[in-house]
């Protein structure tokens, strides 16, 4: 049998990593600190959970990201950094007290012009959202309460264009996801979600486990596509012919 890094390893090496390619940033931590005290979850993502995100929000270039889930807005701050001149992060919050922390911290960060939240459910104001003017969202983090992942989904599908790249974080939810039979809400929801992506021609996905600071998790990557049928194994296959022209 092979042997496997003891959780302890898992916090260790996310704690190399942060200090070889994560600077020490006062405002990241503050948020965090603030968020603690003011009792709020300890939900966030992790440092370099929050670089990933940001890394992928300028790798496509996005100006527009809708973020379902603000809690302490440690995330909200990390892609408000990566969004270019005259972008925009748009971001749910249901709990009135999280939105009020959020925003000290949003403000402390200095990217409040980046930065437009939203208080109330993520499923009453996505409808009003998408009533607004100003086009897709070129990037959607999913990490609000997981029981309703299934229509997060659907209302990402409809803010979305081709080339959106939708992120859904907490999928594993320490294993609990692989117990059919539970009472989890939380795993339900992450099922239901994954069987509605699975019959989803619009999307292209995969899904990854993470293990770290943040205990055993993961993160689904969704990429929504131009047509339809493009989901099929033959996309892999033109993707790769068109990387050798």
């Amino acid at each position: 049998m092979p042997q496997y890094p003891a959780e302890g390893q898992w916090v260790a090496y996310d704690n190399y990593a942060r200090s070889l390619f994560i600077q020490q940033d006062a405002v990241l931590d503050a948020a965090l600190r603030d968020s603690e005290a003011a009792g709020l979850p300890q939900h966030a993502v992790s440092p370099s959970q929050g670089k990933l995100l940001h890394l992928l929000v300028r790798l496509i270039r996005a100006h527009r990201v809708l973020e379902i889930g603000t809690l302490g807005g440690y995330s909200t701050i990390w892609f408000a950094r990566a969004l270019p001149p005259g972008g925009k992060i748009f971001t749910l919050e249901a709990d009135p007290r999280h939105a009020a922390v959020a925003r000290k911290n949003i403000a402390r960060a200095g990217v409040e012009d980046k930065v437009d939240l939203r208080v109330g459910r993520a499923i009453d104001t996505l409808p009003l959202l998408a009533q607004e003017e100003g086009g897709p969202f070129d990037f959607i983090l999913i990490d609000a309460d997981k029981s309703s992942n299934p229509e997060y989904f659907e209302w990402a599908l409809r803010l979305a264009r081709p080339g959106t790249l939708i992120v859904a974080d907490n999928v594993v939810r320490n294993g609990t996801v692989l117990a059919p039979d539970g009472d989890d809400d939380y795993a339900i929801g992450i099922r239901r979600f994954n069987e509605m992506v699975a019959a989803e021609p619009r999307v292209l996905v995969t899904s990854l486990q993470l293990v770290g600071s943040k205990g055993y998790d993961g993160m689904t990557f969704l990429l929504v596509l131009e047509n339809a049928d493009a989901r099929s194994g033959a996309l892999d296959h033109r993707i790769m012919e068109a990387a050798d022209d």
